[in-house]
């Protein structure tokens, strides 16, 4: 197997790697509390922490030592955590990606001449890996309909993407509500040419012009804050407008695996 960091895959590198074990399910986080008198603790339950890949790489012989120190100056570049979180692809897991740096240092041992081998250990604080083509869905109608996630396994944080015409004023409104949890942009102001996003993940909300530009922060448009998610498969999705219009919702799901 081969693996891709910040756009750049092991083989190019000219290294092999494989991975000895395999971490599907993250770090856990676990909540208790001791009670008094009483043995073991009480559980209140467990959360996802980071991820850990391990990967071990071999660099095939080379002529000299010259050429064999060039290697792992270049492998040492490309693996620089200054860069922070990157990009990593792992072949056996094709179509989805996880954000990673190294979390120790590398060291490097000679097994044959003008050979080496190291082991490489990914940290990734967001433990999900996120697909690389992601579902999409368009809204352009109100009321309620069903979109399907069709990757991922586990629930997921997406961008909301408004158009419409909003005014200010408490009685002009666009709620999305999906699955139950009621997402409602009020007394705001929107214009046909402006979109207005909501990123469920990173909790924030803001709008931009047609070229990309962020014009304003759109937080104080919400009427509570609330980052409505989407689950794996199916999921009900609906728009109501009261003195306002609608033109268009984009839901990036932002699919993700555990």
């Amino acid at each position: 197997m081969g693996f891709t960091f910040d756009g750049t895959a092991s083989k190019s590198m000219g290294i092999a790697t494989r991975m000895a074990t395999e971490n599907r399910v993250p770090e856990l986080s676990n909540r208790t509390i001791e009670i008094a008198g009483c043995d073991g603790v009480l559980d209140l339950g467990a959360s996802l922490s980071e991820r850990i890949i391990p990967i071990s790489c071999f660099i095939p012989p080379k002529r000299s030592a010259a050429e064999l120190l060039e290697c792992k100056d270049r492998i040492v570049g490309w693996l620089n955590p200054e860069k922070g979180l990157c990009e990593l692809v792992l072949d056996t897991e094709p179509g989805r990606v996880y954000y990673a740096r190294l979390s120790s240092g590398v060291t490097f041992e000679r097994v044959v001449r003008f050979s080496a081998t190291f082991d490489l250990t990914f940290f990734c604080p967001d433990p999900y890996g996120y697909a690389v083509e992601d579902d999409v869905f368009t809204v352009t109608e109100t009321g309620s309909q069903t979109v399907t996630r069709l990757k991922g396994n586990a629930g997921s944080k997406p961008v909301y993407r408004l158009k419409g015409v909003l005014s200010s004023g408490s009685d002009r409104s666009i709620t999305i509500t999906t699955n139950g949890e009621e997402l409602k942009i009020v007394n705001a102001v929107l214009s046909g040419d402006e979109t207005l996003v909501v990123d469920a993940d990173r909790m924030t909300a803001w709008v931009e012009d047609s070229g990309g530009n962020t014009l304003r922060n759109a937080l104080p448009y919400i009427d509570e804050i609330n980052f409505p998610a989407l689950n794996a498969g199916s999921n009900t999705v609906s728009v109501e407008v009261s003195n306002a219009t609608f033109t268009e919702l984009e839901i990036q799901a932002k699919s993700r695996w555990r």
